[in-house]
């Protein structure tokens, strides 16, 4: 039995493909890898974050991003995270202005079929991205994040905050997410 040899894609060619498609699909090692659509639950939490974030950085040189801007790698490796915050100014690779390259923080809801590849190969690669500060990772079937921070050292601190009176403090851009509200009513959603 003979396996069928892997087509590796350029980035040109990916992103020629990806602007044309009616779905999303993220670029790895020179593959596509079509995204699944998330549930109720994980949409909300994705939300939450997204309005906690955009309350507290309105005036700031950053904002929040949902999962429509795709962020790029310096290994080229692109991605669509849940949601993501960059800085001003944002740098767009050959001034596109689908996809960014100095993300701040990325968050990633987990679902039961990519929470592997979300704490695994893909936090590989976003610990590639010089830029970047913190991964927060939020679990959508219980009250728990595991906040990934870079230190000064350029190795990663994982900190878990549980239940309805964590927050999470991000000095990066002076916002602190409160578990309670971001959790409040989205575990009524089916996940």
């Amino acid at each position: 039995m003979s396996s069928q040899p892997v087509v590796r894609l350029t980035e040109r060619d990916y992103l020629t493909l990806e602007r044309a498609a009616q779905y999303k699909s993220e670029f790895v090692g020179g593959e596509m890898f079509a995204m699944s659509g998330g549930s109720a639950r994980h949409s909300r939490l994705a939300m939450r974050v997204l309005s906690q974030l955009d309350v507290q950085l309105e005036g700031s040189r950053c904002s929040p991003f949902t999962s429509d801007l795709r962020i790029r790698t310096p290994l080229g490796d692109q991605f669509y995270p849940d949601v993501s915050v960059g800085c001003a100014p944002i740098q767009n690779p050959d001034g596109s202005v689908d996809v960014y390259t100095n993300p701040v923080i990325i968050v990633e809801v987990l679902s039961p079929s990519t929470a592997n590849y979300d704490r695994g190969l893909k936090f590989v690669l976003y610990r590639e991205i010089p830029s970047l500060t913190d991964y927060l990772v939020f679990h959508y079937d219980a009250l728990h994040v595991e906040h990934y921070g870079r230190q000064s050292n350029d190795s990663w601190l994982l900190q878990h905050h549980h239940g309805e009176d964590a927050r999470i403090q991000l000095p990066s851009i002076r916002c602190e997410l409160p578990l309670g509200p971001i959790y409040a009513g989205a575990m009524d959603w089916p996940g």
